[in-house]
């Protein structure tokens, strides 16, 4: 199915200085802007399955409901699937595999339906939330990532610093915003969505080549503009600080709108927790 694309402009500047010997060159373009940074506490840990391979995260009526990755043959750990899980035990009360030629990506619930990306596969799954009947299949341009909503579109990452507005029936994109950072570049890799109070949340494919380990971005959804970072730094030591295993990193934002609680959690973690976000 056809996606309207949207291109975005360079940002050159093409003024000029009114004198070849001017040195007085403005550098605001290139100035770090100051933004909000916030920190966590910690409300409660739970359990949470060391085998998901979280690549999407959403609560819905007491429960929370993840997507996991994987098409490698070695067992449920490494396979993709669509999970509604007990949020004080962390026990997996439903499952639906994946077909292993695909690797599952981030997931959202809109209308009764969940709705599922796969990495480079360019498929997408619809899913009733009531019994994961899966209703239909549709397609993209592009890698999948992460998957949100705001009430009416679905929101999607395809790790690059656009994220695509996309009808839920004809999967057409209507719009895009492009994000950049506190210095104006491309704020690449966005990757877990949530939308949480009018924002984007969006987790960062290993934020700690940016010198943000364990961040998240708050994002604008009408203009795209970076609103500020929520450090996570430090949150779950035990599940990150092994350098065998690189790929456990933050990737998982689940937000409870009817009690205003707020759930992360990671790749292969063996923790998720409830925090609250302050100012830091």
């Amino acid at each position: 199915m056809a996606v309207l694309i949207a291109s975005c402009g360079d940002g050159t500047n093409n003024s000029k200085s009114n004198s070849a010997g001017n040195k007085n060159i403005n550098v605001s373009a290139t100035r770090s802007t100051a933004l909000p940074v916030y920190t966590y506490d910690i409300v409660k840990a739970y359990p949470h399955d060391p085998k998901a391979f979280t690549q999407g995260l959403l609560f819905h009526n007491g429960f929370l409901y993840e997507g996991t990755g994987g098409k490698m043959s070695r067992g449920d750990d490494y396979a993709s699937s669509l999970r509604k899980v007990d949020l004080e035990t962390g026990r997996v009360l439903q499952k639906y595999d994946v077909a292993r030629d695909f690797f599952a990506e981030g997931i959202t619930l809109l209308n009764g339906k969940i709705y599922q990306l796969t990495w480079q596969e360019r498929t997408g799954f619809v899913y009733n939330v009531d019994d994961f009947k899966l209703l239909r299949e549709f397609r993209y341009i592009g890698d999948g990532w992460g998957l949100a909503n705001d009430g009416s579109s679905l929101i999607m990452s395809d790790g690059t610093h656009v994220l695509k507005f996309i009808d839920p029936e004809t999967f057409l994109t209507t719009r895009t915003i492009v994000v950049n950072d506190e210095t104006g570049r491309p704020l690449m890799k966005l990757n877990e969505l949530e939308y949480v109070k009018g924002e984007i949340w969006a987790n960062v494919w290993h934020s700690e080549e940016i010198n943000k380990p364990n961040h998240i971005a708050r994002i604008d959804p009408a203009s795209g503009k970076l609103l500020g970072w929520i450090d996570l730094g430090n949150i779950s030591p035990d599940d990150q600080n092994d350098d065998n295993e690189a790929e456990h990193t933050l990737n998982g934002i689940a937000y409870d709108a009817g009690s205003d609680r707020i759930f992360v959690t990671g790749k292969n973690w063996k923790k998720l927790f409830e925090i609250t976000v302050r100012p830091k």
